[in-house]
């Protein structure tokens, strides 16, 4: 038996986090709501799954919250952390469990926070973007994620607002900017993965729906940048790409398009990037997919239609396959597996 864990926006039906289970062959077992929490809308995981972190709004001030996470999958609430202003967007828990980023696409800026035994504690540093682009949303900074480099040696975060991704170093908890790389104007860069060798990251864009793949040294320096785009041809209908995942065995891209509402894989050919396959995610506006830890499985969140895809993984090809569709989790948003 898999589980996941989906985060959601409360504005409508949701109660805030459910759980899924599916089988051994991807069909969903179960959904189960486990914490009633005001706009879950990105989940992190510790590295044993026993505590799980997430978004939220409280009191009308944005927060990142705590939980224990029980044996049967049920959440117990630990400690929530406030800030003036909207939530934030994204969570991301270091390699030792120690420390959690957050990026907040409203205020552009990026928090670090203190985790003792699994519970959240204090705020120890944010860095506060600055500057805007050439798209109407560019007005100003919009942080869209923080995340470790595989070997947790350094911070990445991507500003849409800026096109510019942040290279950090984490000094005791606290971010140190290292330095900036710009990518193409108006572009939006939203999210990036790394290759488990740490030679490649690729960055999704959401305006202008592309992968960006760069060479990378190990040492947060991100060179040679390269643009696929992820659309299908002549494509009559406005779209926003959104989730980027890699592979365990770092051959295959995958990425999701909200308007198209696909998921467009790609294969890693000599350092190149080629387009492999475009499946439809059976439902409307998937701001979010995660492929299980073995990568047999991926499962999408599709947000405006309240649902969520699963597919089956060839594990030679890497193509996707549906397993089942139109499994009702009101509001959608984020999936993490355990």
């Amino acid at each position: 038996m898999v589980r996941a864990y989906i985060g959601t926006y409360t504005k409508k039906e949701s109660q805030g986090i459910y759980k899924i289970e599916l089988s051994e062959e991807g069909r969903v077992l179960e959904v189960a709501s486990v914490a009633k929490v005001e706009n879950p809308t990105y989940l992190a995981l510790s590295s044993d799954n026993k505590n799980l972190y997430s978004v939220s709004k409280r009191e009308g001030k944005g927060a990142v919250t705590s939980f224990r996470v029980l044996e049967d999958g049920r959440l117990e609430e630990l400690t929530s952390v406030q800030k003036d202003g909207n939530p934030p967007c994204y969570v991301e828990v270091s390699h030792d469990d120690k420390y959690l980023l957050s990026a907040n696409y409203h205020t552009g800026t990026a928090d670090s926070y203190s985790i003792t035994n699994g519970a959240l504690g204090t705020l120890l540093s944010t860095d506060t973007h600055e500057g805007n682009g050439v798209h109407p949303r560019q007005e100003k900074p919009h942080v869209h994620f923080a995340g470790f480099s595989p070997s947790g040696n350094y911070v990445f975060t991507c500003d849409l607002g800026t096109d510019e991704i942040t290279t950090y170093k984490l000094n005791k908890g606290r971010l140190e900017k290292v330095q900036n790389v710009k990518v193409k104007a108006g572009s939006g860069v939203r999210h990036i993965v790394f290759s488990s060798d740490e030679t490649k990251a690729y960055a999704m864009t959401e305006l202008t729906s592309e992968v960006i793949a760069f060479d990378y040294d190990g040492d947060g320096n991100l060179t040679n940048p390269e643009y696929y785009s992820t659309l299908l041809e002549d494509f009559p209908v406005e779209n926003k790409g959104s989730a980027i995942k890699i592979s365990n065995d770092n051959r295959f891209i995958y990425v999701s398009n909200r308007g198209q509402d696909t998921i467009v894989v790609f294969e890693n050919v000599n350092n190149k990037l080629k387009e492999i396959q475009t499946i439809s995610t059976e439902g409307a506006d998937p701001r979010d997919f995660a492929l299980s830890k073995d990568n047999k499985f991926a499962v999408a969140t599709n947000e405006t239609s309240g649902t969520i895809t699963v597919y089956a993984v060839d594990q030679k090809t890497g193509e996707l396959d549906v397993v089942q569709c139109g499994v009702e989790v009101p509001e959608a948003v984020c999936v993490k597996f355990v």
